[in-house]
Formats: C-alpha cells, sequence, structure tokens
C-alpha cells in the first residue's frame, strides 16, 4: 500500500459528496412508478435485490432496529402496488418480521433515526390502510404522535421550508398533509427538497407531480438502480478529508497543493456570523459542519468568523440546528474543537458548557453515543482528539476503556470489527500519545496491521441519517489518516 499515492488519489477523486444506496431512499424513488417514470421500476429490482434474510429492509451489519423499520414501512407499499406473486410473498415476510423489529426499537442505543418521530407515523399509517400492518401493531408507535405533534407546532410560520433542516424529512406530511408545507419556498436551487431523494421523490409524486427540476435532481443521484440518503454533501465530504488529513500533519508541497482548491471552496462557501451548511446550496446552516470547517480552515491557515461558531451556542449546550430536541455529543465535540483551535482556554465559559454538558452524557464515564452515528467509537476518539492536551481529565478513562476493548486481532468495532472504528481509535490514541501520554506501542502496531488488510471498501453503513449510511469516501479518508499516523508513530 502507497499511502501517499492512495491520500493523492482520493484529494483529487472528493467532490459532490458519495456514499453508498439506502433501502428508504430507494423504495420512495420506486414510487415513482405512479408517473410511470422509468427509474422506479430500477429501484424496485433494487428494493428486490436487497430484502434482507429475516424478510425486512435496511443494513444488514449492524442491526438497527430504527432503520429497519423505517426501511420496511417504506418499502412494503410500493412492491404491495406491484401485484406479482413473488412481491406478495415479500410483503408477507417483510410482515411477519416488522412485529418483532418494532418491539426491538428500544435496543438502540445511540437512538431514533432522523425524523423517525415524523415519517415513521405517517407510513405506519399508510401501511395499515393497505392491510400490511395491523391496528395493534401501529399502537405501538403511538407514543410518536406526541413529539410529531410538537415538532409541527415549532415550524417557522407553521410550515415546512428549505430554511429549516425538517424539509429533508418533508415526506412526513404525506399525501394529505400538502398544508404543512410552504411549497413556493421548499425546494434547492437544484430542483431537490432538502437535498433529499426521498423528501424530492415525494414532491414529484404527491406536491408538484412530474415536476421537471425534482426529476433531474433524482435521475442525476440515482446510481443502478439505488438511492442515496443525501446527496450532494459536498461540503461535509470535502472537510472530512482536509480534517483527517490535517491529524497527520505536516503535509508535503504536493499534498498542500491538492489540497488548496479544496479549501478554497470551502472558504468561499463559509458565511460569517452563520457558518455553513453541509452542501454548497444548501439553505441550512449548522453547528456541526460550521465547527468542522472552521478548524479545518485555521488548521491551514485559512480565515474563518469564530462568530459563526458562537452563532449557535445556547445556555448548557451548542444546538446543531434550529428546531433540535436533543443536543448532538459530536457536535458538541467538534465545537470543542473549534473552540480550541481559536485558542479559547479551557476555563472558558464557552469551552466550560461543552465539557459540562460531555461529562454528564458520559456513559458509565467512559465512552458516548451519539445520535449521528450508530458507533460510540465515533464520539469518544473524537471527544480524546478534542481534549488530549486541553481537558484530559476528561478523556483518560476513555483512553483506558479504547484500550481494553480492542479485539485480539488489533480490530474495534462496538457491532462487528470494521475498519472505520479500528481507524478512529488509532487516530486517537496517537493524538493523545502525541501530547506525552504512554499508549501501549503493541496497541498501535496490531490496529495499524488489522486495518491496512482491510482499509478498502466496502464499509458496513454506521452513519444515522433516516436510516443508516455510508459516506464512502469520508470513511476512506479516516482509514489513510489513521494509516499515516500509525507509521509516523
Amino acid at each position: 500500500m502507497d499511502l501517499r499515492q492512495d491520500v493523492c488519489r482520493l484529494l483529487e477523486e472528493i467532490g459532490p459528496g458519495w456514499m453508498t444506496s439506502t433501502a428508504y431512499d430507494t423504495a420512495w424513488v420506486a414510487r415513482l412508478g405512479e408517473l410511470s417514470e422509468p427509474m422506479s421500476e430500477q429501484a424496485l429490482e433494487w428494493l428486490r435485490a436487497h430484502q434482507l434474510s429475516d424478510g425486512t429492509w435496511g443494513t444488514n451489519v449492524p442491526r438497527y432496529y430504527h432503520d429497519r423499520v423505517i426501511c420496511t414501512l417504506a418499502a412494503m407499499p410500493v412492491l404491495a402496488r406491484s401485484g406479482t406473486a413473488q412481491d406478495r410473498i415479500r410483503c408477507q415476510r417483510a410482515q411477519m418480521a416488522l412485529k418483532t423489529t418494532i418491539k426491538g426499537l428500544q435496543a438502540d442505543q445511540a437512538g431514533q433515526t432522523a425524523g423517525f418521530e415524523m415519517i415513521a407515523p405517517t407510513l405506519m399509517a399508510e401501511a395499515e390502510d393497505m392491510g400490511l400492518v395491523r391496528r395493534q401493531d401501529s399502537a405501538v408507535l403511538a407514543y410518536l404522535d406526541r413529539y410529531r405533534a410538537a415538532k409541527l407546532d415549532a415550524l417557522p410560520g407553521g410550515r415546512i421550508n428549505r430554511f429549516a433542516a425538517t424539509a429533508f424529512s418533508a415526506e412526513m406530511a404525506g399525501p394529505d398533509g400538502l398544508h404543512l408545507l410552504d411549497v413556493e419556498n421548499l425546494q434547492e436551487a437544484n430542483g431537490s427538497v432538502g437535498h433529499s431523494p426521498s423528501a424530492t421523490a415525494y414532491f414529484a409524486l404527491h406536491v408538484r407531480p412530474q415536476d421537471p427540476a425534482a426529476l433531474t435532481y433524482l435521475r442525476q443521484v440515482v446510481t443502478d438502480g439505488g438511492a442515496p440518503n443525501v446527496a450532494p454533501f459536498d461540503v461535509l465530504e470535502q472537510a472530512w478529508m482536509l480534517w483527517n488529513l490535517s491529524l497527520a500533519a505536516p503535509l508535503d508541497d504536493e499534498l498542500l497543493a491538492l489540497c488548496r482548491p479544496r479549501l478554497d471552496f470551502l472558504e468561499a462557501e463559509y458565511v460569517p456570523g452563520q457558518g455553513i451548511g453541509l452542501a454548497a446550496g444548501y439553505t441550512p446552516k449548522d453547528s456541526d459542519v460550521t465547527a468542522l470547517v472552521y478548524e479545518v480552515l485555521t488548521r491551514f491557515d485559512r480565515s474563518a468568523d469564530l462568530d459563526a461558531v458562537l452563532h449557535y451556542e445556547q445556555q448548557t449546550h451548542f444546538r446543531c440546528h434550529a428546531l433540535e430536541t436533543v443536543p448532538s455529543i459530536s457536535a458538541n465535540i467538534h465545537a470543542l474543537g473549534a473552540l480550541r483551535q481559536a485558542g479559547l482556554k479551557a476555563e472558558h465559559p464557552s469551552v466550560a458548557q461543552v465539557t459540562r454538558l460531555l461529562f454528564n452524557a458520559q456513559t458509565l464515564k467512559l465512552f458516548w453515543f451519539d445520535k449521528r452515528h450508530a458507533s460510540p467509537y465515533y464520539p469518544t476518539t473524537h471527544a480524546i482528539i478534542a481534549c488530549a492536551g486541553y481537558v484530559d481529565w476528561l478523556i483518560d478513562d476513555a483512553v483506558y476503556w479504547i484500550l481494553a476493548t480492542q479485539n485480539l486481532d488489533g480490530s474495534w468495532g462496538y457491532h462487528t470489527s470494521t475498519a472505520e472504528e479500528t481507524a478512529y481509535c488509532l487516530q486517537a490514541l496517537v493524538t493523545y500519545k502525541r501530547h506525552g501520554h504512554p499508549v501501549p506501542d503493541d496497541a498501535l502496531e496490531r490496529g495499524a496491521a488489522w486495518l491496512a488488510e482491510h482499509a478498502e471498501p466496502p464499509y458496513p453503513p454506521l452513519w444515522i441519517g433516516k436510516c443508516l449510511y455510508c459516506p464512502e469516501l469520508m470513511v476512506r479518508s479516516a482509514t489513510l489518516s489513521a494509516l499515516m499516523l500509525a507509521a509516523q508513530g
């Protein structure tokens, strides 16, 4: 493996954002068959080929119940409407599996998928009307109704538009909820609704049937019948690549030259006082991406406005976006990284606020879960990187937990061994060691040896959107960064 050449290749490859297809978004594209849209048949074939052995749809590994419930509820109706004998059998298998899957929702330690409380009641009502689920099964999710109602009451102007992150889940309005939509202000410039294939397919099906801009967007993002959870996400992909690379600094002149156009792009998109969103042209900004990009730009000696990060500060935490009901642990960790990069002392009130939140949220005082990722290794390792040599008291036990949970073969993984989680752990341990703390060389050597053998994709979907997904090039950048760090020692 030639790490340097791999990094150069990846820097040239990153761009609009690449992730694997999801059953949830593909099911929405398949529904466009009602409009005689050709791409729907390919999407339907994708669903047929990707039904899991237990009868549900979603990610095979890890078994994440919210993911399987939402994907299965989206897929069953479109297959039921196809009318074929084989699809009826597929739906019967899904019906039997869904009851057990719903009962397992409490087992998901990282919590609900994005917008679950908004989308699941709508899809469950549809499935119930079609006779695909029984009323007693749908009653299990009745508790979601009050959360859905509370979020709808909090909408700016009482309706969903592109200025709020809720647009990403606009399909939760259903065919009978068009009054919830600010239709004239819903689409982004690229024709999408919230850069979401599922929300955009809903728009083209129920809101503005056969809308040409929406269908053009969908044709651009659908690959081999499958649709991603979000597209494009060019800011997020390029920022993560550069952040991962910055951990292994200093970089030589050739690598810095390849980074330059990516940094120019991020610097141009960063809005003083507001920050940045997941993609160029994406209306909502959020603290997670803003903090990440602030840290990247300043690490590479570019200008960025700290007020944009502080814009999201609340009395007890940094909110990710408007209408957020549960704070994001990783967003606050990344805010902490930005505050540290800005030169704020550990005693600064904004820093102390985040550390209090993290201290109180730590599971068993050892690690963290976060609503954006199915693995605790993601927030925990990022906390170590943000705090090493800065707020060491908060992370010393987390380092112990990482070392104690390394597998005998050198890998890490909460559900199963993965290159992504192993890369995060190596990044954190090397960073911790560089700040003068002892880390066993054997742990680093075994981790790096395993990762070198398993660094190539595909990777299991661990990121939490409306379902689980994998931003493949972002994960690839973490594996390369980890191997570079391990080689540097």
